[in-house]
């Protein structure tokens, strides 16, 4: 029944007008607003699946990743994203450089996080 079914993946955050100017502004992604008035955004990531993201008023992050961007070089990703304000999380049991960014236990990858606290990555393309 579902298969050949659309898919695609969806997070909350507490505060839509501040997701907003994070993942457009600060990221740089194409973010459209769905539904003003309900809180609901959408990262197009052009051929790919899009990305809902809608306001849940008694919101709780994750403590997991949310969401990976597969780049082809962290070290460039997380030289670019920390030029634009974002600090890097360190996390106890990974091995992680002076830039945040932990390799040879899979790809090579760095976390950071949106406004509402949500856990993104960038790793590298494998």
């Amino acid at each position: 029944m579902l298969d050949g079914s659309r898919t695609f993946a969806s997070f909350a955050v507490d505060d839509v007008a501040k997701a907003r100017d994070f993942y457009g502004q600060t990221l740089g992604l194409d973010v459209a607003t769905l539904d003003e008035e309900n809180g609901l955004l959408e990262l197009r990531h052009g051929e790919s699946r899009n990305t809902l993201i809608y306001q849940k008023p008694d919101f709780v992050p994750a403590t997991y990743t949310i969401l990976n961007f597969a780049v082809d070089d962290v070290d460039s990703a997380v030289d670019d994203l920390s030029s634009r304000g974002i600090r890097f999380e360190r996390y106890d049991g990974f091995d992680q450089d002076e830039k945040g960014i932990a390799r040879g236990a899979g790809p090579d990858i760095a976390w950071f996080k949106d406004p509402a606290g949500n856990v993104l990555s960038v790793l590298k393309q494998g």
